[in-house]
């Protein structure tokens, strides 16, 4: 009898395992090569009333954006934090003028506080997606976010300064250090922002960090270099008399629109929903659209998440997502892959088309009774500024 033979166990041994980090192989889209980071800027004090602007510092990349926030100390109230001209705008209403600009000195975002400060984030999609798909839009519903209370009159703002308007698209460079943007404040004085107050703080703290894509180890660059989306906060002609019955010309602008925001204010600077029962848009003189208010605010919520219900039912009044601040509409052009703004993802086909001698209007036929009248409409405008052709599509793809 033979023993069978034994089958031959071939051993292989494990290979070297690879470096933590890897590299990606030359090709393909920017972000695969560039990921993202976040340094410090600053951490220090702005007095109100007084300019503040410390220098930005350098980063090995393109910057994308700017995480920001204003604490306020408590303070011992008198019992009036928002005064007449502070309003519902507070506590972002601390910063009178923010400017943000490239090394140039063109504008990439100018305007007041409310605006810069939680109305650009709430309406671009640059800062968060639609709140309805469980993300959040509005800055202030940040879980760093503070209130302005009675009580202390203590706040924190936090929010974001924009840069990048598709992935990767609209980024600034940054490692130039004698070419760099800036960020300038104006701060409100204490009796603008707080009313009548004993032993108001004098300073708030300023907080700013900076997210970048780091430099690629490969040759690659990002999408459209020297392209920007610049928000821009301008007042529209003529101001609205009550119950008037008038189109209100927006800015002449040029490039690009992402979003067309919309601000109607009073004539004490207080926001209110004056507009017309049907309001309607016109461009270059042809009417656009034509629409019930209530409609109007239906798409804010469908695209954007603001104003949406939950828990509604049939017979109970539900609870706002995300609430549509008062007084703000807007027309949504980032809606190219959907009926949704998914902030970040859009391919840019339908970003509205303009020149300088492009001219849109908003109607009211009549407009709303305004108590204290005349009202003023302001534009809070994306607006890009393409380097070349724009880049359509999906180019982070």
């Amino acid at each position: 009898m033979t023993t069978p033979s034994a089958t031959a166990v071939v051993g292989t041994s494990a290979g070297r395992p690879q470096p933590q980090t890897t590299a990606e192989p030359q090709g393909g889209p920017f972000i695969r090569h560039a990921p993202k980071g976040r340094r410090p800027v600053y951490d220090t004090n702005a007095t109100y009333g007084q300019y503040f602007g410390p220098p930005i510092v350098a980063a090995p990349g393109w910057y994308t954006g700017y995480k920001l926030q204003i604490v306020g100390a408590a303070g011992t109230s008198g019992g009036v934090i928002q005064s007449t001209q502070a309003g519902d705008d507070a506590p972002e209403s601390a910063v009178s003028l923010l400017q943000v600009k490239d090394a140039w000195g063109t504008n990439l975002l100018s305007g007041p506080g409310m605006e810069m400060l939680r109305l650009v984030q709430l309406l671009s999609g640059q800062f968060g997606i639609n709140a309805a798909g469980g993300g959040v839009r509005d800055p202030w519903n940040l879980p760093a976010r503070t209130q302005i209370t009675a009580a202390t009159a203590a706040y924190t703002i936090d929010t974001y300064l924009p840069f990048e308007f598709t992935t990767s698209y609209g980024v600034i460079a940054a490692a130039n250090a004698a070419l760099l943007p800036s960020v300038q404040f104006t701060m409100n004085t204490v009796a603008a922002l707080f009313g009548a107050m004993t032993g108001p703080p004098t300073t708030a703290e300023m907080v700013l960090d900076a997210d970048f894509y780091w430099l690629p180890d490969v040759p690659a660059d990002p999408p459209g270099i020297g392209t920007t989306c610049q928000w821009i906060f301008q007042p529209c002609n003529p101001p609205i008399p009550s119950v008037a019955s008038q189109r209100v010309q927006l800015p002449r602008l040029g490039g690009y629109l992402t979003v067309l925001g919309l601000d109607l204010r009073d004539a004490t600077n207080r926001r209110g929903d004056f507009w017309a029962s049907r309001p309607g848009v016109f461009i270059d003189g042809v009417e656009q659209i034509n629409t019930r208010l209530t409609t109007w605010q239906d798409d804010l919520a469908v695209a954007m998440g603001l104003g949406a219900l939950i828990n509604a039912g049939q017979t109970a009044a539900g609870t706002a997502i995300s609430p549509r601040p008062t007084g703000i509409l807007a027309i949504n052009r980032k809606t190219s892959l959907a009926q949704a703004d998914f902030g970040l993802l859009d391919t840019g086909e339908k970003f509205l088309s303009t020149n300088p001698g492009t001219q849109v209007e908003i109607n009211g036929a009549p407009w709303a009774t305004i108590a204290n009248s005349p009202a003023t409409l302001n534009a809070i405008i994306g607006q890009i500024v393409p380097s070349g052709p724009l880049v359509q599509g999906l180019p982070e793809l």
